[in-house]
């Protein structure tokens, strides 16, 4: 009881001492504020931005892997003259290779990608023609919103069917019904059975921008999915391109992806090197890429802890400027209170009294400081996204952590102007005028 009579008098004489230089004491707190909102700012931007990131590469699947055809270096002049057809990337052959080799593997999507334009009565749209297979929503970030995705027998009979994004469907559908209607795409018409959306991330103005700016340039704003054998047949595997020293030159490209879904994480890294081993054997030069989504996600949580190290200690710099302040005050603050010092000396007070005095004051002015400061730290991220379309997330140990900070630099600022006024000769304080 009397330890708490006794603390109660120590918070009390400091609050009266604090409070008797409001103004001074306000000033020297707001160096702990900033510190403190702005380290609990910067980690909540770190840890926004890294968990977007993760959940995009999270979308592409923990335990799949992926294949990509990757167009090799350009040839000298004189191969291309000599070669009116260019050959490179995944084969159907490897498709097939992957499904008989790799007995864990349970899904294999192959699918290829071409640019082109779909028509509907007036209206045009530059789209991204992809062929695929029935069980590619398996894998792919898509959902079905109405109608149906493609079937076996879509695939069987090379059947002209296609599914549409709604990106598609709300530029070429204004105001009709897009299940049941007729695109044309090339040369033929395709009918459309289903309608489905990409689950992604919110994106900020500069990628709503780029967009924009793709639409009317032409590039791809939509796309249309339809079986795999139906684009093989209809829109063929030469792509023709006019160069200017070699005249028309065909380029074959079977297939764009491949995607193989293994049952477990510990599977990937080894079905991935024996994925990247038969594509060394059956493939000449480099004209593919393996991108595996696991190793990318480690990646990015390596990356988010180095970054978060790097804004934490950024933002600790202001900390410790606010901490220079708080012990430049406390020094003058002993240096006014000198006679005080010495009549609570002459009266019977040890030096263990004015230490914990005037640590006291200190603590009260960098704990004071560094509430506020977790109210403003709470405040900066919702304004940085909801007016700079950011993701943020406050973490309960970045705040703790802020917190924490902000009263450990009050006891290793504060110490010193404690000691050096527990020192003082108590007869040269009260002549101290």
């Amino acid at each position: 009881m009397s330890l708490l009579l006794q603390i109660g008098g120590v918070l009390q004489i400091s609050l009266r001492s604090l409070w008797l230089h409001r103004l001074r004491s306000m000033l020297t707190m707001l160096g702990i504020i900033f510190g403190v909102s702005s380290v609990i700012a910067m980690l909540a931007i770190g840890e926004g931005a890294s968990r977007q990131a993760q959940a995009q590469i999270a979308r592409l699947g923990s335990t799949n892997i992926i294949l990509k055809t990757l167009k090799p270096p350009q040839q000298t002049a004189s191969d291309t003259t000599q070669q009116s057809l260019i050959q490179y990337g995944l084969t159907y052959d490897d498709a097939e290779r992957f499904r008989d080799t790799i007995p864990n593997a349970q899904v294999v999507v192959p699918s290829k990608v071409i640019s082109h334009k779909a028509y509907y009565r007036n209206r045009v749209l530059g789209v991204e023609v992809v062929g695929t297979v029935p069980w590619y929503p398996e894998l792919a970030p898509v959902q079905l919103q109405r109608g149906r995705f493609l079937e076996t027998n879509d695939m069987y009979y090379t059947l002209n069917v296609c599914v549409i994004d709604r990106d598609a469907a709300d530029s070429l559908f204004v105001v009709d019904d897009p299940i049941g209607m007729d695109i044309k795409i090339g040369g033929d018409y395709y009918r459309i059975v289903g309608v489905v959306s990409e689950t992604k991330t919110e994106q900020n103005e500069e990628d709503q921008l780029g967009s924009q700016m793709a639409a009317s340039s032409g590039g791809a704003n939509g796309k249309v999915y339809m079986p795999i054998t139906t684009m093989k047949s209809r829109f063929g595997e030469v792509l023709l391109q006019f160069s200017g020293t070699s005249g028309m030159v065909g380029e074959r490209v079977e297939l764009s992806e491949i995607t193989i879904k293994v049952p477990t994480i510990e599977d990937v890294l080894p079905i991935r090197d024996l994925l990247e081993g038969m594509l060394k054997r059956f493939h000449k030069q480099q004209d593919y890429q393996v991108i595996v989504p696991l190793e990318l996600l480690r990646q990015a949580i390596r990356t988010k802890r180095i970054f978060s190290i790097v804004l934490g200690s950024i933002a600790a710099i202001s900390l410790l400027v606010g901490g220079i302040g708080i012990m430049n005050i406390m020094l003058a603050t002993v240096s006014e209170r000198t006679r005080e010092i010495g009549i609570r000396r002459a009266l019977g007070a040890k030096k263990r009294d004015i230490v914990i005095q005037f640590l006291s004051e200190t603590l009260l002015l960098t704990l004071t400081g560094g509430l506020f400061g977790m109210a403003l730290g709470a405040v900066i991220p919702i304004a940085v996204t909801v007016f700079g379309k950011m993701p943020t997330v406050i973490t309960s140990e970045a705040m703790l952590l802020s917190f924490g900070i902000s009263g450990a630099v009050g006891l290793t600022f504060g110490l010193y102007p404690a000691v050096k006024a527990a020192n003082m000769d108590p007869i040269e304080s009260l002549r101290h005028e």
